[in-house]
């Protein structure tokens, strides 16, 4: 029995042995057709990077990226204990990163931004000036302006299986686009000498045209006395088989800048691009579109004026220096095209206006500059308010109280000066437009123009909630130390207000100026409730980016429709603060333009 049971044994071993390398000779094809499918999309991944590569060197679209570095709290979690900002133009032309800085009226030299070559625009004078660069105990420390805009290509060399080791995840939908998710890993050859940067995380790919969507991780390895940072890159569809970088997001916490430790980085950054299409000079279709004009029927000559008021005159030159800087602004790409988020501020404009008996003539406009810095400006009788603004006012009556800031502006008939009707005013370059449109008012002015929009407020639609916009205006207050560069205009006169300017011998300070570091409108904190930054009820201001949707091929917004979550906490709210950015995908249904985007006047 012991030796039948022997043979049982071995006949057993034999059959699972046999059975074990028939299982192996099936799979080993399957195996083998496997990493062919994978070297085959790898293949065109790679392809169609290289063309991405080539395809980026024809467009020149603005980058703008703003950072907070974090602290931690008990109540909150984190909050951010000062924040970094650069607006600049991108171009990859020269076969590589070059980067044209938007010099701001508060920014440092030139001279000392190229020596510090790191982003170079500081606070608000009243808030003892933070400088992009800062030097304290330990070794200085800086983000360097063309390292973010860099986080746009992933290896110029090529994405190739030459270079690189690819493992296929799994398959993704990202909003519409189906997608094939790829992990990567650098290559190192032996006896290689000298490591070059390569990329080091993973890759979402697009299954028709296999175009990369998304690229997440970071660079290695990092050389000595620096570091390299982990990013979150998303290209948007802009045309067939266009997919371009519009948003990168950036963290780290706990990295440490040398071996000593000296310096840790523990920060939120986002990135944002845009610009792509409307940068170019002009449309010359104009120029070879047959017109034909119909007659013009038998007009009553009689009921018509020929010529102009001197009153109507004087308007209608404010008029075209109003369009002048509109126009030249969003030939830039710093002013959206008009759309639908201009008529809902518009609204509210008149709103103000009905149930305040006014006829305002020329009639107020409204737009949007594309930018994050808290901002809000007129421009004659046209009212301008910034992205980040909009972004982060929790209401229509929030709203509603910065617009009538600058219509007091407008009532008040503060000085706009006309000599930017004369075109040739226009014909500066690119970088140099904070510098050279100054449309800054007196702080005697601003503190009279606060005192016109509460008189119109109280007649308002919005006189039993302003309650809200005073909370806004404390979270700001409480939150304004800290965001120096959120609150420093590119354009008009911080939300801040600053240092007075400074008196002869002999003078006084006018009467009604604001102090430095008090907030405009700053009367309404006292309709206000006590902030309580841990009430999950009381939301006093939004997170950045949260309202407003930019097209960053034509630059056009619109209010953004995505869902609102229920809060579980205060660290939840996360008022002026950074999060990371989750676009829908979808496939665009239009051709995009074959001629790339330049400068305005080739700058």
């Amino acid at each position: 029995m012991r030796g039948i049971s022997k043979a049982l044994i071995v006949l057993a071993a034999s059959m699972i042995s046999t059975a074990a390398f028939a299982q192996a000779d099936a799979t080993a094809p399957q195996q083998q057709s496997s990493s062919t499918a994978l070297d085959q999309v790898v293949d065109r991944m790679a392809a169609k990077e290289a063309e991405y590569v080539k395809t980026m060197r024809q467009y020149t679209p603005l980058v703008e990226t703003y950072l907070q570095e974090m602290q931690p709290d008990q109540a909150l979690g984190e909050v951010p204990r000062n924040d970094w900002y650069h607006l600049s133009r991108l171009s990859l032309a020269n076969q590589k990163i070059d980067v044209l800085n938007f010099a701001g009226k508060n920014d440092l030299s030139t001279s000392d931004a190229d020596k510090k070559n790191v982003m170079s625009r500081t606070g608000n004078a009243a808030l003892k000036t933070v400088s992009l660069g800062k030097a304290g105990k330990g070794p200085q420390y800086g983000y360097m302006a063309n390292g973010f805009d860099s986080m746009v290509i992933v290896d110029t060399t090529g994405l190739t299986r030459a270079r690189y080791d690819f493992k296929f995840v799994r398959r993704e939908f990202l909003g519409d686009v189906r997608t094939i998710v790829l992990d990567v890993n650098p290559k190192r050859m032996k006896g290689e000498k000298h490591e070059d940067v390569r990329f080091l995380g993973r890759i979402w790919v697009e299954d028709e045209g296999y175009s990369v969507v998304r690229v997440n991780g970071t660079y290695s390895p990092a050389p000595k006395g620096t570091a390299f940072f982990h990013f979150d890159t998303w290209r948007i569809n802009m045309g067939p088989s266009l997919w371009l970088p519009a948003y990168i997001y950036s963290e780290e916490s706990g990295l440490a800048a040398d071996k000593k430790g000296n310096v840790h980085y523990n920060f939120r950054a986002q990135t944002r691009l845009w610009g792509y299409n409307v940068t170019r000079p002009e449309n010359n279709s104009e120029l070879t579109e047959v017109m034909v004009d119909a007659p013009d029927p038998v007009k009553d000559q009689s009921t018509q004026n020929t010529d102009a008021s001197p009153l109507a005159s004087q308007r209608q030159w404010q008029r075209e220096a109003e369009d002048n800087i509109l126009e030249r602004m969003q030939k830039l790409g710093l002013i959206a095209p008009p759309g639908e988020v201009d008529k809902v501020l518009e609204t509210v404009v008149n709103n103000i206006e009905v149930t305040n008996n006014l006829d305002v003539q020329p009639e107020i406009r409204c737009r949007v500059m594309l930018t994050a810095p808290l901002e809000s400006f007129n421009v004659g009788h046209t009212i301008v308010l910034s992205r980040g603004f909009l972004d982060t006012l929790p209401d229509e009556a929030s709203l509603a109280a910065v617009l009538s800031h600058e219509m007091g502006h407008i009532l008040l008939e503060h000085k706009f000066d006309t000599k930017y009707a004369f075109s040739d005013r226009m014909l500066f370059p690119d970088s140099h437009v904070f510098q050279r449109i100054d449309i800054k008012h007196t702080a005697k002015e601003e503190a009279d123009a606060d005192a016109k929009a509460s008189e119109l407020l109280q007649n308002s639609p919005y006189k039993d909630k302003l309650g809200s916009p005073g909370l806004f205006l404390a979270a700001l207050q409480q939150r304004a130390p800290q965001l120096p560069n959120l609150l420093t205009a590119n354009m008009g006169t911080s939300v801040v207000y600053g240092l007075p300017a400074k008196t002869k011998k002999g003078e006084t300070v006018p009467t009604g100026t604001p102090a430095p570091g008090s907030l405009r409108m700053a009367s309404l904190q006292g309709n206000a409730p006590k902030l309580d930054s841990t009430d999950v009820k009381q939301i006093a201001a939004l997170p950045l980016g949260g309202r407003i949707k930019m097209d960053p091929w034509t630059d056009r917004i619109e209010i953004s429709k995505a869902k609102s979550v229920p809060l579980l906490s205060a660290r939840d709210k996360m008022p002026f603060e950074i999060t990371p950015i989750f676009p829908y995908l979808t496939r665009g249904t239009t051709a995009a333009p074959a001629a790339a985007s330049k400068s305005t006047n080739g700058q």
